[in-house]
C-alpha cells in the first residue's frame, strides 16, 4: 500500500493532472471515479489506484486489472476533485486516423476552433455521442482533451467518440469540403436559421471560441453560415449549448 505523498507514482499522477505537456510526453491521462473506471476499455488501462477505504468495501474488481491501494489521505492528494470517489484510473491516450473519423456514407462531425473551456469541450464530446455524431475535430489551440475537467465532463464518452486534433483547422475544413462534406458555421451573420438547412448528408458543424467566435478564415471556408434565432437581448449562446442544439437538429433530421 502506498502511504506517502513522496511516492514516485503519486508524484507522477499529480504531474499528469497538472501538465498537458507531460500527458502528451507520456501518452497517459488520468480518469477519476468509478464510472470512468468501469467503462474504460481494458486495453487502455495501465493501472488503477484505489483508496484504502474504497478497497475495503470493494474487494472484487474487473478481471485482470492491476491495482494499487493508497492511504486515503495520500489518495486525496492524487485527485483533481475535492471529494474523490476512491477510484483513479491511469490510461493510455487513444489515437485515431482520419479515415476512422471521416469514414461512412454520411459522417456527422463537430469542428471546434480554439475552445478554451475544458467543461465545454467535454460536454460537447458527451453530447456528440448522444446525438450520433461520428467524430470530433479540435484545433490544437483548444482546451486539452485530456485535462481532468474535460475527462470528467465527457462522462465516459471519451472512450467511444473518435477525435482528431489538428494544427491547421482551416486547412482541415478545406479538406472536408474536398471530400464532399458540407460545413455549417454557427455564426451571428448566418442568413438562414439552423432549422432551414438539411443535415442528412455528410455534414460538419463549425464552432468557434467562446469569446470571439469563429475566426474570419474559418468562417470564409464554411459552405454555409447558419444562425440560432435569439429572443430578448441575448447575442449568443454558450458553445456547448449551441453545439447541442445543432447536433440534435441533425439527429432529428436523420431519424425521421
Amino acid at each position: 500500500m502506498i502511504t506517502s505523498s513522496s511516492n514516485s507514482q503519486v508524484k507522477n499522477i499529480m504531474l499528469l493532472n497538472r501538465k498537458a505537456k507531460e500527458r502528451r510526453a507520456q501518452g497517459l491521462f488520468v480518469a477519476e471515479g468509478e464510472k470512468m473506471y468501469r467503462e474504460a476499455p481494458l486495453s487502455w488501462i495501465q493501472k488503477v489506484y484505489l483508496s484504502e477505504s474504497y478497497q475495503k468495501m470493494n474487494e472484487t474488481l474487473r478481471d485482470g486489472i492491476e491495482y494499487e491501494t493508497v492511504e486515503d489521505r495520500v489518495f486525496s492528494s492524487m485527485c483533481d476533485t475535492k471529494t474523490p470517489q476512491g477510484v483513479l484510473t491511469l490510461l493510455h491516450m487513444p489515437f485515431y486516423q482520419p479515415e476512422q473519423v471521416l469514414e461512412g456514407e454520411a459522417p456527422l462531425l463537430m469542428v471546434l476552433e480554439d475552445l478554451q473551456d475544458p467543461g465545454n469541450v467535454g460536454t460537447i464530446i458527451r453530447t456528440a455521442e448522444g446525438a450520433g455524431v461520428t467524430g470530433v475535430i479540435l484545433s490544437q489551440n483548444s482546451a486539452d482533451l485530456f485535462n481532468p475537467k474535460t475527462i470528467r465532463s465527457t462522462m465516459g464518452s471519451i472512450y467511444r467518440m473518435p477525435f482528431l486534433i489538428t494544427s491547421n483547422p482551416v486547412g482541415f475544413v478545406m479538406e472536408l469540403k474536398r471530400r464532399g462534406i458540407t460545413t455549417y458555421a454557427a455564426h451571428l451573420n448566418g442568413k438562414n436559421s439552423y432549422r432551414e438547412e438539411n443535415y442528412t448528408g455528410p455534414s460538419a458543424f463549425l464552432i468557434g471560441n467562446e469569446g470571439n467566435g469563429l475566426s474570419e478564415e474559418m468562417s470564409r471556408e464554411a459552405s454555409c453560415l447558419i444562425r440560432i434565432p435569439m429572443e430578448g437581448q441575448v447575442e449568443s449562446l454558450n458553445a456547448a449549448i449551441a453545439s447541442s442544439i445543432l447536433m440534435y437538429e441533425a439527429h432529428a433530421q436523420r431519424h425521421r
